[in-house]
C-alpha cells in the first residue's frame, strides 16, 4: 500500500531537478525573446508601430538577410556534404578504429573553436600577409591579385566551414551507425550493387538525418556573430553584425529596429525548426 505513495513522491522530487533548467530557459531564452517580440513593434516614444517591421524590407537590411541566408546555405550544403563523406569514410567497416577516435576528438574541439580566435587563425594563415599567402606569393601566384579576399563574403564562408564540417561529422555519425550491416548483406545477396544499395536503401534511410543535420548547420551559421565580425570588422553586411551595431553604440537612432532585426532572425530560425522536427522524428524510426 505504501509503494504507490513512494513512487509518487519520487516522481515529484524528480521534477525538482528540472527547476534550475526551467529557470535558465525562462531567464535567458523566453524572457529575452519576449522582449524582442514586444520591442520590435514599438517606436522611440514607446507607442505601437509596424514601421520597424516594414523597414526590414528596405536596404541595407534586405541585403543583410540575403547575405546571411546565402552564407548559411552555402556552408550548410558544402559543410554537410563534406562532413558526411568524411564521417562515412572513418566509420565504414575496414577503417581502423583509431581513425574514428581521432576524427571525433578533433571534431569535438574544432566544432567549438570559433569567434575571435578562429578569425585570427585564418587571418594569420590566409590574410594578406598570412603564411599560406606569402608561400603562394613566393611561388609566383598571389591569390589576392586574382580576386580572392579572406575579408569578403566568400572568406566568411571558408572560415565558417572550419566548424561546420566537424559539427556535421558529430551530428551525422549516429545516423551512419544506424545503417545495419544486415541490410547491406541482404542487398548483396539479392544481387544489388553498392550503387543500388545506396540509391534504394542507404540514402532514403539517411536522408531525414542528412536534411535535419544541414538545417542545424544553417541555424549555426545564421546566428554566428563573433567570427564574421572579427574577420571583417563589419565589412560584410550580415544580420548579426547589423544587430550588433545597434547595441555597441554605432547606431542609436532607433534601437527598436535592432529588435525587429532580431525578430526576423527568430522567424527564420523558427521556420528551420519547423522543418527539422518532423525530419528528426522520421529519422528516429530507423534507430529503434
Amino acid at each position: 500500500m505504501l509503494r504507490p505513495a513512494k513512487a509518487g513522491r519520487s516522481v515529484s522530487l524528480a521534477w525538482l531537478g528540472a527547476v534550475p533548467f526551467l529557470i535558465y530557459v525562462f531567464a535567458f531564452l523566453l524572457l529575452p525573446a519576449g522582449q524582442v517580440l514586444v520591442g520590435a513593434f514599438k517606436d522611440q516614444q514607446g507607442g505601437w508601430t509596424l514601421e520597424n517591421i516594414s523597414t526590414l524590407f528596405d536596404e541595407p537590411y534586405r541585403s543583410a538577410y540575403r547575405n546571411s541566408i546565402e552564407v548559411s546555405l552555402v556552408t550548410a550544403l558544402v559543410g554537410g556534404f563534406l562532413g558526411f563523406m568524411i564521417a562515412y569514410s572513418v566509420i565504414r567497416e575496414g577503417t581502423p578504429r583509431f581513425l574514428r577516435s581521432a576524427f571525433t576528438t578533433f571534431s569535438g574541439v574544432a566544432a567549438n573553436f570559433a569567434g575571435i580566435p578562429l578569425a585570427f587563425a585564418f587571418i594569420a594563415t590566409l590574410g594578406t600577409i598570412g603564411i599560406v599567402t606569402q608561400f603562394l606569393t613566393n611561388l609566383g601566384w598571389n591569390p589576392y591579385d586574382h580576386g580572392f579576399s579572406l575579408f569578403s563574403k566568400t572568406g566568411v564562408e571558408i572560415v565558417y566551414l572550419y566548424f561546420q564540417i566537424p559539427l556535421m561529422l558529430l551530428v551525422i555519425s549516429p545516423a551512419i551507425d544506424g545503417l545495419k550491416r544486415e541490410w547491406r548483406e541482404a542487398a548483396a545477396n539479392l544481387g544489388a550493387s553498392p550503387l543500388q544499395f545506396w540509391r534504394h536503401v542507404g540514402l532514403p534511410v539517411l536522408m531525414p538525418s542528412l536534411l535535419g543535420a544541414m538545417i542545424l548547420l544553417f541555424g549555426n551559421s545564421f546566428a554566428a556573430y563573433a567570427t564574421a565580425y572579427g574577420l571583417t570588422a563589419g565589412g560584410v553586411n550580415l544580420v548579426p553584425i547589423t544587430i550588433g551595431f545597434f547595441y555597441t553604440g554605432d547606431v542609436l537612432s532607433n534601437p527598436h529596429l535592432g529588435e525587429a532585426l532580431a525578430l526576423g532572425m527568430l522567424v527564420v530560425l523558427a521556420l528551420m525548426m519547423l522543418a527539422y522536427v518532423p525530419l528528426q522524428r522520421r529519422a528516429s524510426r530507423w534507430s529503434r
